[in-house]
């Protein structure tokens, strides 16, 4: 009797790791227990006009995994500096770069192949969540990322949709209006759903033709850095 109850106990925690979404068991510390691999931290500076670069101040501050408190990575920690530099930087590539002047049809080009980027490296996004957020990983492949690449590819197809009006004036005269980009716009990202919120709060711009400053929270700055990353291959 001892043994079945054993054999139940087994394949209800198989069926659980299966539902998880990985079938990769590792254990963190012992006592807590992880259904992914847990991926190699690649990026942890700042992302300025382009490049990975150090804090000017040189400082970083550790991100922690709240499963059981121990550092994941140290990270760049920007201050008033890094911010002039990068919206600085943002600025520049508003005023002369390429993106506000390409047509809607290009940028949701760009747009739909950071989305195709994103959904091929899901399970490592997946995972930095889970690491740095706390997130449980099988929602986070099954639904965060995914969804993730979802809303780009919404406001990828409006890129190309951005229309003014014309509208008959008085006497011989015609008036219209003429929709562009505002210029550099900043997004605070929230620490609870930090890809979800990236997503939701970049996308739009991007696709309106905007350049943009992304502050992640300090909580969860992991997947943020890999969509940077990610942005330079699209």
């Amino acid at each position: 009797r001892r043994r079945r109850r054993r054999r139940r106990r087994r394949r209800r925690r198989r069926r659980r790791r299966e539902r998880m979404g990985s079938t990769d068991h590792i254990s963190s510390n012992g006592n807590s227990e992880s259904y992914f691999k847990a991926p190699e931290i690649k990026f942890t500076k700042l992302f300025i006009n382009g490049e990975f670069v150090d804090a000017v101040s040189g400082k970083t501050f550790e991100t922690i995994d709240p499963r059981n408190g121990e550092v994941i990575a140290r990270v760049a920690e920007g201050d008033k500096e890094d911010i002039d530099l990068a919206v600085n930087a943002a600025r520049q590539a508003f005023d002369h770069g390429p993106w506000p002047r390409m047509s809607g049809y290009e940028r949701g080009r760009v747009m739909m192949k950071l989305a195709d980027l994103i959904e091929e490296n899901v399970e490592e996004l997946a995972a930095l969540d889970s690491m740095d957020a706390g997130k449980l990983y099988g929602p986070g492949k099954q639904f965060d990322i995914p969804g993730g690449a979802h809303c780009l590819r919404y406001y990828a197809g409006a890129a190309d949709k951005i229309h003014g009006q014309t509208l008959k004036m008085s006497r011989a005269m015609q008036g219209y209006t003429l929709r562009e980009p505002i210029g550099v716009v900043g997004h605070i990202i929230p620490w609870n759903f930090p890809t979800t919120m990236f997503c939701m709060k970049v996308a739009p711009a991007l696709a309106a033709g905007c350049t943009m400053v992304v502050k992640p929270a300090e909580q969860t700055p992991l997947s943020a850095l890999f969509y940077a990353h990610l942005s330079t291959r699209a």
